[in-house]
């Protein structure tokens, strides 16, 4: 399967003659409608919006932040042990994880949790090869619990899973910005989106859509990266269906298919 070359087909043209895998990185603002807990109805409308990818032949694996709970560094910045702030953190995402399956689960898509931290009552431990099986019978996966170690952002994490589990595309879905900008857009008003740009680019201005580490790993093993905005109805199914939507991110310009 390839990891580079192919975003997939645009909307109306997938068929289930092909198989795209992607792995779909959903921040924890999301889950809280950019408050503390779960905002329901946003919720319902992913789930339903993944099913419809799914029902489409689309095998999908879902990372899950936990911003809408805790965050480790501004627990550190509170005074907290980071380390121990960083755990706190994971456990929030293993709360929107199942959360998230319930939701897919109520809207007809099996679903299964894996965590980095053992938790067996609530979820299976990450198992690369468990996950991948999951996603060729229809599943969809959702991973929680981070690294399963402090110091790693679930962007970094998002990276590492699409690799070892050969996914053909990372997709990031934002709240409040529908793509890279040559600066952030709610304090520049001067700001452009980027159709595409490369990793190189990213890091070297400082394009702050997922952190440096996620872009190196993405950058030295040539998996691209797309990044979309959240904010309008049936953008996540669209995203997962590999629509010409956001930027994309790449290592070179001729890995852009967009």
């Amino acid at each position: 399967m390839s990891k580079t070359a192919d975003p997939g087909p645009v909307l109306g043209d997938y068929n289930r003659d092909q198989t795209r895998r992607v792995l779909l990185k959903l921040s924890g603002e999301m889950f809280g409608g950019g408050a503390v807990g779960l905002d329901v109805q946003i919720l319902s409308r992913v789930a339903a919006e993944i099913k419809e990818a799914v029902d489409r032949g689309v095998q999908v694996a879902i990372v899950v932040g936990g911003g809408n709970f805790f965050r480790g560094v501004e627990l550190q910045n509170a005074g907290m042990d980071r380390a121990r702030a960083d755990y706190m953190g994971m456990l929030g995402t293993v709360i929107n994880a199942v959360a998230l399956q319930d939701f897919l689960e109520h809207a007809g898509v099996p679903s299964r949790v894996q965590t980095a931290i053992h938790m067996t009552q609530v979820a299976e431990p990450y198992i690369p090869l468990r996950a991948i099986r999951h996603l060729e019978k229809g599943r969809v996966v959702i991973f929680g619990a981070g690294a399963g170690m402090p110091y790693f952002s679930t962007d970094t994490v998002s990276a590492q899973r699409a690799l070892e589990l050969r996914c053909d595309e990372i997709l990031v879905g934002k709240n409040g910005v529908d793509g890279v900008y040559t600066a952030d857009p709610r304090v520049d008003p001067t700001a452009t989106r980027l159709d595409f740009v490369t990793y190189q680019d990213a890091l070297t201005h400082n394009l702050r859509v997922v952190d440096a580490a996620a872009f190196s790993m993405c950058m030295d093993n040539n998996m691209n990266m797309r990044v979309f905005g959240m904010g309008d109805d049936g953008a996540v199914t669209r995203a997962l269906l590999g629509e010409k939507i956001g930027t994309v991110v790449a290592t070179t310009p001729e890995q852009d298919n967009s």
